[in-house]
Protein backbone atom coordinates (compact mmCIF):
# COMPACT_ATOMS: atom_id res chain seq x y z
CA UNK A 1 0.00 0.00 0.00
CA UNK A 2 3.07 2.07 0.58
CA UNK A 3 4.25 1.15 -2.76
CA UNK A 4 1.21 2.35 -4.47
CA UNK A 5 0.95 5.25 -2.58
CA UNK A 6 4.27 6.33 -3.87
CA UNK A 7 3.80 5.37 -7.14
CA UNK A 8 0.76 7.57 -7.11
CA UNK A 9 2.77 10.56 -5.95
CA UNK A 10 5.40 10.17 -8.48
CA UNK A 11 2.51 9.92 -11.08
CA UNK A 12 1.53 13.21 -9.92
CA UNK A 13 4.49 14.83 -9.37
CA UNK A 14 5.60 14.14 -13.05
CA UNK A 15 2.03 16.16 -14.19
CA UNK A 16 2.73 19.42 -12.38
CA UNK A 17 5.28 20.75 -15.15
CA UNK A 18 2.29 20.51 -18.05
CA UNK A 19 -0.44 21.95 -15.13
CA UNK A 20 1.65 24.69 -14.44
CA UNK A 21 2.17 25.08 -18.54
CA UNK A 22 -1.96 24.70 -18.82
CA UNK A 23 -2.34 27.61 -16.08
CA UNK A 24 0.21 29.82 -17.38
CA UNK A 25 -1.26 29.50 -21.10
CA UNK A 26 -4.86 29.69 -19.50
CA UNK A 27 -4.31 33.14 -18.00
CA UNK A 28 -2.50 34.32 -20.69
CA UNK A 29 -5.78 33.86 -23.10
CA UNK A 30 -7.62 35.29 -20.13
CA UNK A 31 -5.11 38.77 -19.45
CA UNK A 32 -5.31 38.89 -23.44
CA UNK A 33 -9.18 38.67 -23.78
CA UNK A 34 -9.20 41.18 -21.04
CA UNK A 35 -6.81 43.71 -22.57
CA UNK A 36 -8.36 42.80 -25.85
CA UNK A 37 -11.86 43.89 -24.10
CA UNK A 38 -10.44 47.14 -22.80
CA UNK A 39 -9.20 48.05 -25.97
CA UNK A 40 -12.60 47.54 -27.37
CA UNK A 41 -13.98 49.69 -24.82
CA UNK A 42 -11.67 52.44 -25.11
CA UNK A 43 -12.47 52.32 -29.39
CA UNK A 44 -14.16 55.43 -30.51
CA UNK A 45 -17.79 54.84 -32.03
CA UNK A 46 -18.88 57.26 -35.05
CA UNK A 47 -22.88 56.53 -35.57
CA UNK A 48 -23.26 57.68 -39.14
CA UNK A 49 -27.49 58.39 -39.85
CA UNK A 50 -28.03 58.84 -43.41
CA UNK A 51 -32.09 59.88 -44.58
CA UNK A 52 -33.95 58.40 -47.38
CA UNK A 53 -33.42 59.33 -50.88
CA UNK A 54 -35.04 62.73 -51.87
CA UNK A 55 -33.44 65.14 -54.71
CA UNK A 56 -32.29 62.96 -57.50
CA UNK A 57 -28.90 61.80 -58.82
CA UNK A 58 -25.71 63.70 -57.29
CA UNK A 59 -27.55 65.67 -55.04
CA UNK A 60 -28.35 65.29 -50.81
CA UNK A 61 -26.71 61.70 -51.37
CA UNK A 62 -27.28 61.34 -48.12
CA UNK A 63 -26.47 57.90 -47.94
CA UNK A 64 -23.85 57.70 -50.27
CA UNK A 65 -22.22 60.77 -48.91
CA UNK A 66 -22.53 59.33 -45.09
CA UNK A 67 -20.63 55.47 -46.81
CA UNK A 68 -17.95 57.82 -48.33
CA UNK A 69 -17.01 59.42 -44.89
CA UNK A 70 -17.28 56.85 -43.05
CA UNK A 71 -14.91 55.20 -45.28
CA UNK A 72 -12.30 58.13 -45.01
CA UNK A 73 -12.81 58.28 -41.77
CA UNK A 74 -11.70 54.29 -41.48
CA UNK A 75 -8.72 55.36 -44.02
CA UNK A 76 -7.30 58.30 -42.01
CA UNK A 77 -8.26 56.70 -38.22
CA UNK A 78 -7.67 52.61 -38.40
CA UNK A 79 -9.02 52.31 -34.81
CA UNK A 80 -12.27 53.99 -35.02
CA UNK A 81 -15.35 52.00 -35.09
CA UNK A 82 -17.87 53.12 -37.41
CA UNK A 83 -21.43 52.61 -38.18
CA UNK A 84 -23.62 53.71 -40.98
CA UNK A 85 -27.86 53.81 -40.83
CA UNK A 86 -29.04 54.23 -44.46
CA UNK A 87 -32.82 55.68 -45.68
CA UNK A 88 -33.34 56.99 -42.53
CA UNK A 89 -33.36 56.07 -38.65
CA UNK A 90 -32.22 53.34 -37.28
CA UNK A 91 -34.70 50.23 -35.86
CA UNK A 92 -32.07 49.47 -33.67
CA UNK A 93 -33.41 50.87 -30.06
CA UNK A 94 -29.66 50.61 -28.78
CA UNK A 95 -28.42 52.45 -32.12
CA UNK A 96 -26.70 54.98 -30.51
CA UNK A 97 -25.44 53.30 -27.40
CA UNK A 98 -21.91 53.85 -26.53
CA UNK A 99 -21.68 56.20 -29.33
CA UNK A 100 -18.51 59.01 -29.14
CA UNK A 101 -19.69 61.17 -31.88
CA UNK A 102 -23.44 61.32 -34.03
CA UNK A 103 -23.41 62.36 -37.65
CA UNK A 104 -26.81 62.97 -39.55
CA UNK A 105 -27.09 64.11 -42.45
CA UNK A 106 -30.71 63.64 -44.18
CA UNK A 107 -33.81 66.09 -45.53
CA UNK A 108 -35.08 68.76 -43.12
CA UNK A 109 -37.98 70.83 -42.42
CA UNK A 110 -41.19 69.12 -41.70
CA UNK A 111 -39.60 65.76 -42.55
CA UNK A 112 -36.66 66.06 -40.12
CA UNK A 113 -36.13 62.72 -38.40
CA UNK A 114 -34.15 64.73 -36.07
CA UNK A 115 -37.40 66.16 -34.49
CA UNK A 116 -39.12 62.49 -34.31
CA UNK A 117 -36.12 61.38 -32.00
CA UNK A 118 -35.25 63.57 -29.29
CA UNK A 119 -35.42 61.86 -26.55
CA UNK A 120 -32.85 58.98 -28.36
CA UNK A 121 -30.31 61.97 -29.05
CA UNK A 122 -30.78 63.52 -25.61
CA UNK A 123 -29.97 60.44 -23.51
CA UNK A 124 -26.88 60.00 -26.09
CA UNK A 125 -25.51 63.70 -25.89
CA UNK A 126 -26.35 63.14 -22.01
CA UNK A 127 -23.53 60.21 -22.20
CA UNK A 128 -21.34 62.63 -23.94
CA UNK A 129 -21.79 61.68 -27.42
CA UNK A 130 -20.85 64.49 -30.27
CA UNK A 131 -23.36 66.08 -33.08
CA UNK A 132 -22.30 66.81 -36.46
CA UNK A 133 -25.37 67.87 -38.60
CA UNK A 134 -24.86 68.71 -42.24
CA UNK A 135 -26.68 70.23 -45.09
CA UNK A 136 -30.68 69.82 -44.80
CA UNK A 137 -30.94 68.01 -41.71
CA UNK A 138 -29.96 71.78 -39.60
CA UNK A 139 -33.55 73.28 -40.67
CA UNK A 140 -35.83 71.79 -38.16
CA UNK A 141 -39.70 73.05 -38.21
CA UNK A 142 -40.52 71.90 -34.23
CA UNK A 143 -40.05 74.91 -31.47
CA UNK A 144 -38.74 71.98 -29.40
CA UNK A 145 -36.58 70.30 -31.72
CA UNK A 146 -35.00 73.76 -32.79
CA UNK A 147 -34.20 74.76 -29.39
CA UNK A 148 -32.82 70.97 -28.59
CA UNK A 149 -30.47 71.90 -32.03
CA UNK A 150 -29.34 75.03 -30.52
CA UNK A 151 -28.25 73.68 -27.33
CA UNK A 152 -26.41 70.70 -29.14
CA UNK A 153 -24.83 72.53 -31.85
CA UNK A 154 -24.73 75.84 -31.14
CA UNK A 155 -27.36 77.22 -34.11
CA UNK A 156 -29.75 75.72 -36.73
CA UNK A 157 -31.20 76.68 -39.99
CA UNK A 158 -34.78 78.80 -39.42
CA UNK A 159 -37.21 79.25 -41.67
CA UNK A 160 -38.03 83.40 -42.97
CA UNK A 161 -34.66 83.99 -41.25
CA UNK A 162 -32.21 82.24 -42.80
CA UNK A 163 -31.86 81.43 -46.42
CA UNK A 164 -30.80 78.66 -48.69
CA UNK A 165 -28.66 80.15 -51.90
CA UNK A 166 -26.43 78.21 -54.47
CA UNK A 167 -23.45 80.03 -54.39
CA UNK A 168 -19.51 80.43 -54.82
CA UNK A 169 -18.13 80.43 -51.30
CA UNK A 170 -14.44 82.02 -50.94
CA UNK A 171 -12.90 80.98 -47.50
CA UNK A 172 -9.74 83.48 -47.92
CA UNK A 173 -9.10 82.90 -43.98
CA UNK A 174 -9.45 80.15 -41.31
CA UNK A 175 -9.07 79.93 -37.58
CA UNK A 176 -6.87 78.12 -35.38
CA UNK A 177 -9.19 75.40 -34.35
CA UNK A 178 -8.23 71.16 -34.41
CA UNK A 179 -11.38 71.19 -37.22
CA UNK A 180 -9.11 73.34 -39.53
CA UNK A 181 -5.84 72.35 -38.92
CA UNK A 182 -4.57 71.34 -42.31
CA UNK A 183 -7.18 72.65 -44.24
CA UNK A 184 -5.87 75.56 -46.85
CA UNK A 185 -8.20 78.62 -47.48
CA UNK A 186 -10.75 77.04 -51.00
CA UNK A 187 -13.60 78.09 -52.68
CA UNK A 188 -16.44 76.04 -54.01
CA UNK A 189 -19.70 75.79 -54.96
CA UNK A 190 -22.40 74.36 -53.19
CA UNK A 191 -25.97 75.59 -51.36
CA UNK A 192 -24.70 76.91 -48.57
CA UNK A 193 -27.09 78.38 -46.06
CA UNK A 194 -26.33 80.93 -44.49
CA UNK A 195 -28.02 83.66 -41.77
CA UNK A 196 -28.39 80.86 -39.37
CA UNK A 197 -29.46 80.87 -35.99
CA UNK A 198 -27.36 80.93 -33.20
CA UNK A 199 -27.04 80.90 -29.28
CA UNK A 200 -27.22 84.39 -27.90
CA UNK A 201 -23.97 86.33 -28.22
CA UNK A 202 -22.07 83.15 -30.10
CA UNK A 203 -21.48 82.40 -26.64
CA UNK A 204 -18.99 79.23 -27.13
CA UNK A 205 -19.80 79.30 -30.77
CA UNK A 206 -16.14 79.30 -33.25
CA UNK A 207 -17.28 79.68 -36.97
CA UNK A 208 -14.96 78.32 -39.02
CA UNK A 209 -16.02 78.74 -42.84
CA UNK A 210 -16.78 82.27 -43.17
CA UNK A 211 -17.74 83.71 -46.47
CA UNK A 212 -19.19 87.01 -48.07
CA UNK A 213 -22.12 86.12 -50.02
CA UNK A 214 -23.32 88.09 -53.75
CA UNK A 215 -25.48 90.55 -53.30
CA UNK A 216 -27.85 88.32 -55.49
CA UNK A 217 -28.28 85.51 -53.06
CA UNK A 218 -29.94 88.21 -50.84
CA UNK A 219 -32.17 90.08 -53.42
CA UNK A 220 -34.60 87.17 -53.53
CA UNK A 221 -38.23 87.01 -52.64
CA UNK A 222 -39.53 87.02 -49.52
CA UNK A 223 -40.42 83.41 -48.48
CA UNK A 224 -39.30 80.68 -45.95
CA UNK A 225 -36.53 80.10 -48.00
CA UNK A 226 -35.74 82.51 -50.18
CA UNK A 227 -35.24 85.94 -48.27
CA UNK A 228 -35.73 88.14 -45.77
CA UNK A 229 -35.58 91.71 -44.92
CA UNK A 230 -32.94 91.34 -41.74
CA UNK A 231 -30.85 89.22 -44.80
CA UNK A 232 -31.12 92.38 -47.31
CA UNK A 233 -29.93 94.56 -44.25
CA UNK A 234 -26.72 92.37 -44.62
CA UNK A 235 -25.48 93.19 -47.91
CA UNK A 236 -21.83 92.99 -48.43
CA UNK A 237 -21.35 91.52 -44.84
CA UNK A 238 -19.75 87.98 -43.82
CA UNK A 239 -21.86 85.05 -42.88
CA UNK A 240 -20.94 81.88 -41.27
CA UNK A 241 -21.81 78.35 -42.68
CA UNK A 242 -19.87 76.02 -40.91
CA UNK A 243 -19.05 76.09 -36.56
CA UNK A 244 -17.65 74.10 -33.99
CA UNK A 245 -19.91 74.65 -30.69
CA UNK A 246 -18.68 73.36 -27.03
CA UNK A 247 -21.99 72.59 -25.01
CA UNK A 248 -21.50 73.73 -20.92
CA UNK A 249 -20.82 70.08 -20.26
CA UNK A 250 -17.86 69.73 -22.02
CA UNK A 251 -19.42 68.22 -24.99
CA UNK A 252 -19.19 69.14 -28.88
CA UNK A 253 -21.30 69.81 -32.12
CA UNK A 254 -20.79 70.58 -35.39
CA UNK A 255 -22.87 72.34 -38.06
CA UNK A 256 -21.87 72.40 -41.63
CA UNK A 257 -24.35 74.05 -44.14
CA UNK A 258 -22.68 72.65 -47.46
CA UNK A 259 -23.27 69.37 -48.73
CA UNK A 260 -25.97 69.54 -51.37
CA UNK A 261 -23.60 68.19 -54.26
CA UNK A 262 -21.98 64.96 -53.70
CA UNK A 263 -18.81 65.82 -55.78
CA UNK A 264 -17.99 67.89 -53.67
CA UNK A 265 -16.79 65.31 -51.26
CA UNK A 266 -14.10 64.38 -54.11
CA UNK A 267 -12.66 68.45 -53.01
CA UNK A 268 -9.81 67.52 -50.33
CA UNK A 269 -9.75 70.74 -48.42
CA UNK A 270 -13.65 70.70 -48.19
CA UNK A 271 -13.23 66.75 -47.14
CA UNK A 272 -11.22 67.31 -44.58
CA UNK A 273 -12.76 69.99 -42.54
CA UNK A 274 -15.49 67.78 -42.48
CA UNK A 275 -13.76 64.52 -41.07
CA UNK A 276 -11.40 66.41 -38.82
CA UNK A 277 -14.92 67.77 -37.16
CA UNK A 278 -16.37 64.06 -36.54
CA UNK A 279 -12.81 63.44 -35.15
CA UNK A 280 -12.89 66.41 -33.17
CA UNK A 281 -17.00 66.07 -31.98
CA UNK A 282 -16.15 62.47 -30.78
CA UNK A 283 -13.25 63.97 -28.89
CA UNK A 284 -10.26 62.56 -31.19
CA UNK A 285 -6.82 64.62 -30.92
CA UNK A 286 -6.61 65.76 -34.93
CA UNK A 287 -3.04 66.05 -35.90
CA UNK A 288 -1.57 69.17 -36.38
CA UNK A 289 -1.95 68.32 -40.66
CA UNK A 290 -5.53 67.34 -40.09
CA UNK A 291 -6.68 64.51 -41.51
CA UNK A 292 -5.34 63.04 -44.46
CA UNK A 293 -6.95 60.74 -47.11
CA UNK A 294 -6.99 60.03 -50.89
CA UNK A 295 -9.16 61.82 -52.88
CA UNK A 296 -12.36 59.71 -54.08
CA UNK A 297 -12.25 58.08 -57.20
CA UNK A 298 -14.48 58.15 -59.83
CA UNK A 299 -16.00 54.53 -58.53
CA UNK A 300 -15.44 55.64 -55.20
CA UNK A 301 -17.86 58.49 -55.58
CA UNK A 302 -20.77 56.80 -58.01
CA UNK A 303 -20.86 54.04 -55.37
CA UNK A 304 -24.01 53.74 -53.50
CA UNK A 305 -26.35 55.98 -55.11
CA UNK A 306 -29.92 56.53 -54.85
CA UNK A 307 -30.76 56.38 -58.18
CA UNK A 308 -29.60 54.97 -61.11
CA UNK A 309 -26.45 57.26 -63.77
CA UNK A 310 -28.78 59.44 -66.04
CA UNK A 311 -27.57 58.91 -69.64
CA UNK A 312 -26.49 62.35 -69.92
CA UNK A 313 -24.19 62.13 -67.38
CA UNK A 314 -20.18 63.77 -68.06
CA UNK A 315 -18.25 61.73 -65.49
CA UNK A 316 -15.19 63.48 -67.20
CA UNK A 317 -16.39 66.41 -66.35
CA UNK A 318 -16.51 66.07 -62.84
CA UNK A 319 -13.36 64.65 -62.86
CA UNK A 320 -11.82 67.61 -64.19
CA UNK A 321 -13.47 69.51 -62.31
CA UNK A 322 -12.35 67.49 -59.13
CA UNK A 323 -8.78 68.03 -60.57
CA UNK A 324 -9.07 71.55 -60.77
CA UNK A 325 -10.08 72.53 -57.25
CA UNK A 326 -7.64 70.66 -55.89
CA UNK A 327 -4.75 72.04 -58.13
CA UNK A 328 -5.68 75.58 -56.77
CA UNK A 329 -5.68 74.37 -53.42
CA UNK A 330 -2.34 72.98 -53.15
Amino acid sequence: MIYQSVVRVKRLMSLVPWIVSLMMLTGSALHGAAWEGEAQRGQKKIVFIAGRPSHGFGSHEHNAGCLLLAKKLKEALPGVETIVYTSGWPQESEALMGADAIVIFADGGGGNIIAAHLEELQRAIDKGAGLAVLHYALDIASPEGREKLKSWIGGYYETFWSVNPHWRAEFKELPDHPITWGVRPFAIDDEWYYHMRFVDEMKNVTPLLTAIPPDSTRERPDGPHSGNPAVRARKGMPEHVAWAYVRPDGGRGFGFTGGHHHWNWAHDQFRKLVLNAIAWCARIDVPSNGLETKTPTMEELLANLDEPQPANFQAEAIQRQIESWNQQSQ
